[in-house]
C-alpha cells in the first residue's frame, strides 16, 4: 500500500494506517527512488555508460536505470541484468568460513599456518602469528598483491584467460615489502587476506570456495543470477557491459566486460544482480545464514581508516550524514563499481552498480552515485 500525503486528513489516515500494521510505512520509497534515479542520471552525465539501482523497503522494491547496457547496441540499461560485484564477494567468503566454524570444523581464531603451512612464510611474514579472523577483518598486516606490474597488466586486459594460482598471488604480496605492523595491530585493506581465506576453505573442505559458496549460499537462497566464475572470463545471459577509461582519460573507452576472474578469486570474482545482492545481504544480516554466535562475530568490527566506518568480517558498519547506521560493502573490478547499504534488520536496502571502473578511486562519478546511495537510504 502506498500513502499519498495531499491533505491534513490524508496525513492522519496515513499515520493511522502505519500504526495498524507491523510493516514499515512505504510512503518514502518513491522519494528514495527519485533520489537514486537522480544520482543515476548524474552518474551517466559524469561519464558512466550505465548506472542501475534498487530501493527496497519491506517487500516493496523499485528500480532505477540510466544509460545503456551496451554502447554498441545502445540497448537501455536493465536493472535486472548481471554485473561483476568485485569485493562484495568477500561477504560470501567470510560467511562460508563462519559456517564452517559453526560446524566445528575450524575456529576463526585458528592461525593461517594451521591450515596452510608455509603459505605465509617470507620477507618477515609469519602465518603462525596471523589468524583467520585477522584475514577477514583486514588486520593481518599483509600487503596488497594488486600493485605494480600486475595492476598494469590487469588494467590493460590483454590476457583475460591468464591463470593465477592463489598461492602465486600471496607470494607476490609477500614480496611487496616487509611487515610495517604486527598482526592485529592496524587495519589495512588487502585482497591478499581473502585469497588466503579462500585457500583455507579449500584446505578444510577439499572443495573450491566457488563450490562451497554455491552449495551453502547461492543454491539455498535461490540466487539464480549469481555465480562464481573460476576460469571463464566472459559473462553470459542478460548482463551489463563493463567499460574502462584507460588512465582515467574520458576521450577513450574500452569494453572490458571479458576480464580475468582468477586475479581476484575469493576476494572479488563473483557475478550477481541488484536483486540477488539485496536478497543475500538481507539473509546474512538477519541471521538466516549463520547461528547467533557466528552472527555476533560477523558484526564485531574494528576501526578502519577515516571515511570507511568500522569493518567486520566482510562487512562495513558506518553512520550516514543523516544519522542512520548502515551495514554495507562495495565492489570494484575492471569495468564495474557497485555498493549495497542495508539497515540492521534488512528492511531498508539500497543497491547500486556503475559500469565503468579503471582501478582509480575518487572520481566524480563515484562520488555522485555514492552520495545518491546515502541520500536515498536516508529518505527511507
Amino acid at each position: 500500500m502506498k500513502l499519498v500525503r495531499t491533505t491534513a486528513a490524508a496525513a492522519i489516515l496515513a499515520a493511522l494506517a502505519a500504526s495498524a500494521t507491523a510493516t514499515p510505512a512505504l510512503a518514502d520509497v518513491p522519494s528514495a527512488r527519485a533520489l537514486l534515479q537522480a544520482g543515476a542520471a548524474k552518474g551517466v552525465a559524469d561519464g558512466y555508460p550505465a548506472v542501475v539501482g534498487l530501493v527496497r523497503q519491506g517487500d516493496d522494491v523499485q528500480y532505477v536505470a540510466a544509460g545503456v547496457k551496451d554502447r554498441d547496441s545502445r540497448t537501455p540499461a536493465d536493472p535486472k541484468a548481471q554485473f561483476r560485484i568485485g569485493s562484495n564477494t568477500k561477504a560470501f567468503t567470510s560467511t562460508v568460513l563462519l559456517q564452517l566454524e559453526a560446524e566445528g570444523r575450524l575456529s576463526i581464531d585458528d592461525t593461517v599456518a594451521k591450515w596452510l603451512p608455509g603459505a605465509v612464510n617470507a620477507n618477515g611474514y609469519d602465518g603462525s602469528k596471523i589468524t583467520i579472523r585477522q584475514l577477514l577483518n583486514h588486520t593481518s598486516g599483509l600487503p596488497e598483491y594488486m600493485n605494480g606490474i600486475l595492476a598494469l597488466n590487469y588494467a590493460a586486459n590483454q590476457q583475460p584467460y591468464q591463470a593465477f594460482a592463489p598461492q602465486a598471488l600471496v607470494d607476490l604480496a609477500l614480496r611487496q615489502h616487509a611487515p610495517t605492523s604486527a598482526p592485529g595491530q592496524t587495519w589495512g585493506y588487502a585482497n591478499t587476506n581473502y585469497v588466503l581465506a579462500g585457500m583455507v576453505i579449500t584446505a578444510v573442505t577439499g572443495n573450491s570456495p566457488a563450490a562451497e559458496i554455491q552449495q551453502r549460499i547461492i543454491t539455498p537462497l535461490g540466487l539464480a543470477d549469481t555465480s562464481f566464475p573460476t576460469s571463464d572470463p566472459t559473462l553470459h545471459g542478460n548482463y551489463l557491459h563493463g567499460y574502462e577509461y584507460p588512465g582515467g582519460f574520458a576521450f577513450v573507452i574500452l569494453d572490458v566486460t571479458t576480464s580475468d576472474v582468477q586475479v581476484f578469486g575469493a576476494a572479488g570474482a563473483m557475478v550477481s544482480t541488484l536483486d540477488d545482492l539485496a536478497t543475500f545481504s538481507r539473509a546474512l544480516l538477519t541471521g538466516k545464514l549463520l547461528p547467533p554466535a557466528q552472527q555476533a562475530e560477523l558484526k564485531t568490527t574494528v576501526p578502519a581508516i577515516a571515511g570507511i566506518g568500522t569493518y567486520g568480517l566482510g562487512l562495513i558498519h558506518k553512520q550516514l550524514p543523516c544519522g542512520q547506521w548502515v551495514w554495507s560493502h562495495g565492489g570494484d573490478v575492471l569495468g564495474y563499481d557497485s555498493e549495497w547499504l542495508s539497515s540492521e534488520d534488512g528492511t531498508k536496502q539500497i543497491v547500486r552498480a556503475n559500469t565503468e571502473y579503471h582501478l582509480l578511486g575518487g572520481t566524480k562519478g563515484q562520488q555522485d552515485t555514492r552520495q545518491s546511495n546515502f541520500d536515498a537510504f536516508c529518505a527511507l
